[in-house]
């Protein structure tokens, strides 16, 4: 799968609100977020490093998207998601639009998309 990615040395806490801030820079909110660690612990009683999935979403470009192909709600929203290798390094990954929804139609708009996304990671 192809993705954005970078690595910073701050704490996972940090880091998710600097990704929520360049995420709003660039026109995208947060509709979902899923604690996996906590859910783990929870449900299964298994305990692991902290790891955060947010969906991302840019209204504008969901809208134009649903509008060219309604299957395009298979991939909205955009994940972002945020591990924490130690208690002072966290990986960002975010899943690439190009990738995600490759056809034809689209490319503008995933073009459009993966730049935005790509401007996310470099603020970082």
């Amino acid at each position: 799968m192809g993705e954005l990615t970078t690595t910073v040395t701050h704490p996972l806490s940090d880091v998710d609100a600097a990704v929520r801030a360049a995420l709003a820079n660039e026109g995208f909110g947060v509709l979902t977020e899923i604690d996996v660690d906590g859910v783990f612990r929870a449900k299964l009683g298994i305990e692991r490093s902290p790891l955060k999935i947010l969906g991302a979403c840019n209204p504008n470009f969901a809208h134009d998207a649903l509008e060219r192909d309604a299957s395009a709600a298979l991939v909205l929203p955009c994940n972002v998601v945020l591990e924490s290798l130690d208690g002072s390094t966290t990986r960002v990954t975010i899943a690439d639009p190009e990738q995600m929804m490759p056809a034809e139609n689209m490319s503008d708009l995933t073009a459009d998309a993966r730049a935005r996304l790509a401007r996310v990671i470099a603020a970082l």
